[in-house]
């Protein structure tokens, strides 16, 4: 079969079947979903995206073995915070890592996860560098969105090279929030603020709150709440 012939067949295949969708408990890897219109649905999910910022100017400028460490650094950082923090990590992407939550808690994990990244890059990743490298003057900035929706899981690519898609405003939502060019590195929706236990809307003594309120006036004046405060690991 020709190439236009072959997918003219598989697009046509993809809006005419019906979908088959379940409800998820776990988060399904890609093997645990078929290739065709099937979908695990979630009635809420957590996803939060950590992405580094000026990257593009990064790789411009700096040494590609110094652009290399910052992404190893920084992923190896927020991988394993999200790991930590009951995630499940679902994709790379360049030099970004979504993770996401479902089940009872995710709004506190995954806000704290936010704030524990903000502590890595500070604490960890930028001394080692400044350390390795006494000359350097440039610094690692990074930005943290985090929204929770309903959701879907479905398998999208072909044999041989797939993955799964997250169908549903968490994962838009969570990743354009990291398009935020402002103070705050940790930026969550209203959605997620209102779900967070004490213990991530007050630190300090006396308890302050962590959050300042924004409107996001991109996504129709939509209510984000953001933090520069950092949760020790």
């Amino acid at each position: 079969m020709a190439l236009l012939e072959e997918m003219t067949a598989a697009v046509q295949a993809i809006a005419q079947t019906r979908w088959s969708t379940r409800r998820g408990q776990v988060v399904p890897d890609p093997e645990d979903v078929r290739l065709g219109n099937d979908a695990v649905e979630f009635d809420r999910a957590t996803v939060l995206y950590a992405d580094l910022n000026g990257s593009t100017n990064m790789v411009d400028t700096e040494a590609w073995q110094l652009s290399a460490e910052i992404y190893k650094a920084f992923l190896h950082c927020a991988a394993t915070i999200i790991r930590k923090e009951g995630g499940k990590i679902t994709s790379y992407d360049g030099d970004r890592v979504m993770g996401i939550w479902v089940g009872d808690r995710q709004a506190t994990p995954a806000a704290k996860a936010g704030l524990k990244i903000n502590y890595a890059v500070k604490m960890i990743v930028m001394p080692a560098l400044k350390q390795q490298y006494p000359d350097w003057t440039g610094t690692v900035r990074h930005v943290v969105g985090i929204d929770s929706s309903p959701i879907r899981a479905a398998r999208t690519g072909i044999r041989g090279g797939n993955d799964i898609v997250w169908v549903g405003r968490a994962a838009n939502h969570a990743a354009k929030l990291t398009d935020l060019d402002l103070a705050p590195s940790t930026w969550i929706t209203d959605e997620v603020f209102i779900r967070l236990a004490d213990e991530l809307k007050y630190g300090g003594t006396p308890p302050t709150l962590m959050w300042e309120a924004f409107r996001w006036n991109r996504q129709g004046g939509r209510r984000i709440h953001g933090s520069d405060w950092a949760w020790r690991v």
